[in-house]
C-alpha cells in the first residue's frame, strides 16, 4: 500500500450478531488488510436490518474516519439479504466496475457468483466494497480487489495526476 490508508469491517449476520455464528469472513478480512499494510480504524457485527448496515457503515466512515469500508455478507438472494438496498442509505456516487469486476473473477470459479449482487461506492473520500459472506468468495475477492485500493483511494481523495498507469 502506498499510504497508510485506514479500513473498517462490517459483516452483516443475523445468527453472528446473537452470537450463534463465529464471524469468520470479517475475521479474515480484518487479518489480511493489516497484513497488507492498511490500519483498522473500526469493526462491526451488525443484524441483516437495512438500518443496522447503514447506520454501521456510516459510523465507520463519518465518526472513525475509514479510507475503505469493506462489508461482508447480506449480498444474496435470500430474503435477509438487504446490504445493496443499504447501500442506498450510504452511497453519494457508485462505483459499478468494482463490483462488475469481482463477479467476473469469481465467475471463473462458479456460476453462483451471478447471485452476488454486491455492489461498490463513494461516501465523501471513502471507498465503500460490498462482499459476499462466505469466507471463500470473501478471501478470493479481497485478493482480486487489493491491488486497486491505492489508485481508487488516491482518486477518490482529489489526486489529479494521469490514470494511464
Amino acid at each position: 500500500m502506498a499510504k497508510p490508508w485506514r479500513f473498517a469491517v462490517v459483516t452483516m449476520s443475523d445468527k453472528g450478531s446473537r452470537g450463534e455464528r463465529i464471524d469468520e469472513s470479517g475475521a479474515f478480512l480484518r487479518q489480511f488488510l493489516s497484513e497488507a499494510g492498511l490500519a483498522e480504524a473500526g469493526y462491526r457485527l451488525v443484524p441483516d436490518r437495512v438500518e443496522d448496515i447503514a447506520a454501521a457503515v456510516c459510523a465507520m466512515i463519518d465518526d472513525l474516519g475509514a479510507d475503505l469500508v469493506v462489508t461482508t455478507g447480506g449480498t444474496g438472494l435470500a430474503p435477509s439479504d438487504v446490504t445493496p438496498e443499504a447501500m442506498n442509505k450510504v452511497f453519494q456516487r457508485e462505483v459499478p466496475g468494482i463490483a462488475e469486476m469481482l463477479r467476473l473473477e469469481s465467475l471463473k470459479k462458479t456460476p453462483m457468483a451471478a447471485l452476488s449482487r454486491g455492489r461498490a461506492g463513494i461516501r465523501g473520500e471513502s471507498l465503500i466494497i460490498n462482499l459476499p459472506g462466505s469466507l471463500k468468495a470473501a478471501r478470493e475477492d479481497i485478493a482480486t480487489l487489493l491491488p486497486i485500493v491505492d489508485h481508487a483511494l488516491e482518486k477518490i481523495k482529489g489526486d489529479p495526476s494521469d490514470c494511464g498507469r
